[in-house]
């Protein structure tokens, strides 16, 4: 049997993020890959690690701090995952689905996620943005759903609808934004694999003829459970290298990381418009 999550489960690590924080947030946001420092942004936090709650998966990736950071952004109450946790980090699926439960717990209406990703689409350059228009659900398609396992029927159906996983509402207040601010966005097809190895220039070919247009290894499955639990999601990638189709390049974590330190201006300055326009 997998690690399959328990309405006890979800129940018993939100109690333990409410006897640290008194937050009620309505918006919940999940920072990828070097792109932590947007929580910096957060006014009055309250933060709680990881390891502070019953069964929370801990991040082992190095540019994942590892804390909740519970406050205000733009007068609109956030919990902010300051670093997630991946599949390749060895954690059963449905148990990296435990942090958006625990924030749905909480009262969260829509979903925010990010992740640096790779380009992709030959057209995308290091330091674009791209907002998901659609996923491609490689390791679910495999067999490693979230929702693999006992229906929580109390939270969502059995078989949920996943032809507008993301929000159209919110893309257009993001492209508005993008427009106002003279931020250029790209919007496309984001993949998850399982990594961790990065993509062969193969791998690469593959997915680009299938469509896809940035590869990651997260943010599906956090998407996926948003939907099942009722939640509005948004998500947005910083390409953080660029489509190595022909094999003549090398990426690197270091690239990724170095690339979040100009994605996290144009990020936080889409994400605070975005949430400006909500309120």
């Amino acid at each position: 049997m997998g690690d399959f999550l328990t309405m006890q489960d979800i129940q018993t690590a939100a109690d333990a993020v409410r006897t640290h924080s008194d937050v009620q947030p309505r918006v919940g946001m999940i920072l990828g890959s070097g792109l932590g420092p947007l929580a910096e942004s957060v006014s009055d936090p309250q933060y709680v690690t990881y390891d502070q709650i019953p069964g929370w998966p801990v991040s082992t990736v190095e540019g994942h701090v590892g804390r909740l950071v519970l406050g205000e952004l733009e007068d609109q109450p956030v919990i902010v995952m300051q670093g997630r946790t991946h599949y390749y980090e060895g954690y059963d699926m449905p148990r990296l689905g435990l942090p958006v439960r625990v924030m749905q717990n909480l009262g969260i209406e829509i979903l925010i996620v990010t992740n640096a990703a790779g380009a992709v689409n030959p057209d995308f350059e290091p330091g674009d943005l791209m907002l998901l228009t659609d996923h491609l659900n490689f390791i679910g398609m495999a067999g490693n759903n979230p929702l693999r396992g006992p229906n929580l029927d109390e939270l969502g159906p059995r078989f949920p609808d996943m032809s507008k996983v993301y929000d159209r509402d919110l893309q257009a207040l993001a492209r508005m934004v993008s427009d106002e601010a003279k931020l250029a966005i790209q919007q496309g097809v984001y993949v998850c694999l399982a990594g961790p190895c990065f993509e062969t220039p193969a791998d690469l070919r593959f997915l680009r003829t299938a469509g896809v247009d940035a590869v990651g290894m997260s943010t599906v499955p956090e998407a996926i459970i948003g939907r099942h639990g009722g939640s509005r999601v948004m998500a947005v990638s910083g390409i953080s290298n660029k489509a190595n189709l022909d094999g003549e390049t090398e990426t690197t974590h270091e690239e990724v990381l170095e690339a979040g330190k100009v994605l996290v201006p144009k990020l936080t300055t889409l994400l605070r418009g975005v949430l400006r326009k909500l309120s």
